[in-house]
């Protein structure tokens, strides 16, 4: 796979990116800034820059004209912004980076754009003119538990207790693991709950897809850069997955 090197002055960024990254298999580097950046780019060349314009030391825009200017451009740098002008991206192009992506970045356009780089650094291509960015579609939730025949919800795939009926009483058998749903309170506040609710729930989907975050994704139905996200803010960590 690729060496990734990732300049953003926003840390949650830099978190979220190299999530993405290192979970395709990429090595990433990340800089906060642009004195980092030049140190990281001279102690292992990457084979692809993600570049924020923004930044308080020295902006992408000055980074890339210093690169360009000391004969350092030979990779190529994708410009990144959540408020730039068409300009400065017309500009980023006209020095040098082959690409630009505007903030909130897509998984999707955030693949393609590193995928059409590689192949334009291995080809050796110029930079192409910066296409407009998708938007990120709206995520949804995942619906809520069905239930039984007997007006009873059904428990979580892969959760269900063992459940004995006979003689008309409902009683747990002590040999089978209790579903962490039981153990959710119906006191609490709805955000609280619904909360706990995500957790299992998404924990369930990583443990039974081997923390494959695409097939979590598809399982769910969420776009994978708010599925990083929802895993961040309900706290739960990831394994990554580094690539060479």
């Amino acid at each position: 796979m690729a060496r990734i090197l990732v300049v953003d002055d926003e840390v949650g960024i830099r978190e979220l990116l190299s999530e993405i990254l290192y979970d395709e298999g990429h090595t990433v580097d990340l800089a906060e800034n642009a004195a980092a950046a030049r140190a990281l780019r001279a102690a292992n060349r990457p084979d692809v820059v993600l570049l924020d314009i923004w930044m308080p030391d020295t902006d992408g825009v000055t980074l890339l004209k210093e690169w360009a200017a000391q004969d350092l451009l030979d990779m190529p740098v994708i410009m990144m912004s959540g408020h730039a002008t068409i300009d400065t991206a017309v500009e980023a192009t006209r020095i040098g980076a082959i690409d630009f992506l505007e903030k909130p970045i897509t998984m999707t356009r955030l693949l393609k754009t590193i995928a059409g780089a590689l192949e334009r650094g291995r080809a050796g291509a110029k930079p192409a003119a910066p296409q407009a960015p998708a938007r990120p579609a709206m995520p949804g939730y995942a619906p809520a538990p069905p239930t039984t025949g007997d007006g009873m919800r059904a428990p979580a795939p892969g959760l269900a207790p063992a459940v004995d009926r006979s003689a008309g009483a409902v009683a747990m058998h002590d040999n089978q693991p209790r579903s962490p749903l039981l153990s959710l309170s119906l006191d609490l506040p709805l955000r609280e709950a619904r909360d706990a609710f995500e957790r299992v729930y998404f924990e369930h989907h990583l443990a039974r897809e081997g923390g494959s975050m695409t097939r979590v994704a598809d399982k769910t139905g969420l776009e994978r850069t708010h599925l990083y996200r929802k895993l961040k803010q309900l706290g739960i960590e990831l394994s990554r997955k580094r690539g060479v």
